[in-house]
């Protein structure tokens, strides 16, 4: 999953996906991640959840012949309006992009949560690049989102919350730090 200030790291083979790289780095353009609802990543078109991420390729890199590895940078949330699949299997989507969420500083009930991701820092330096927001409750709401097991559904629910608060709240009764 891919949160808003999150990295991506993909491995695009199938020829559809390749194209649509291509475009988005032709023209700087974003390109929509979303949760599979019902389907797998390869093959036939999948059902998305309505809420994803936009993201933004930053880097990439051609290894071989046919296998195209990005890092892409997410961007704002949106909420799928309609969508359609192109002959290729490509979804396209109509979207409306939502509000940035506010932020605030982390409460003193976060604080354990800003151990555990500083920990995670600590012992795996590449999952995050600098600058690290450990006093942004959207920052560090949404990188703790990203990186724990979590089942998909609820990581799913926390990208839906429009507020950073909210999501360390909510990651807070998730997750045992003792």
């Amino acid at each position: 999953m891919l949160f808003p200030g999150g990295r991506l790291p993909l491995r695009i083979f199938e020829q559809r996906y390749m194209d649509m790289a291509k475009a988005c780095l032709r023209d700087g353009a974003p390109f929509g991640v979303c949760l599979i609802r019902e389907g797998a990543e390869v093959g036939a078109p999948a059902t998305p959840s309505e809420v994803g991420t936009l993201a933004r390729i930053g880097t990439w890199d051609m290894p071989q012949l046919g296998l195209l590895e990005v890092v892409a940078r997410g961007e704002q949330r949106f909420r799928i309006r309609a969508r359609r699949v192109q002959p290729d299997g490509l979804a396209l989507a109509s979207i409306e992009v939502l509000p940035d969420e506010p932020d605030s500083t982390i409460p003193p009930s976060g604080a354990r949560l800003v151990k555990l991701l500083e920990r995670v820092i600590e012992q795996h330096p590449e999952l995050l690049e600098p600058p690290h927001q450990l006093d942004s409750c959207a920052w560090v709401s949404g990188r703790l989102a990203e990186l724990l097991p979590l089942p998909l559904p609820a990581k799913q629910a926390l990208l839906e919350l429009c507020d950073g608060r909210d999501r360390l709240e909510k990651l807070a009764a998730l997750v045992r730090t003792d």
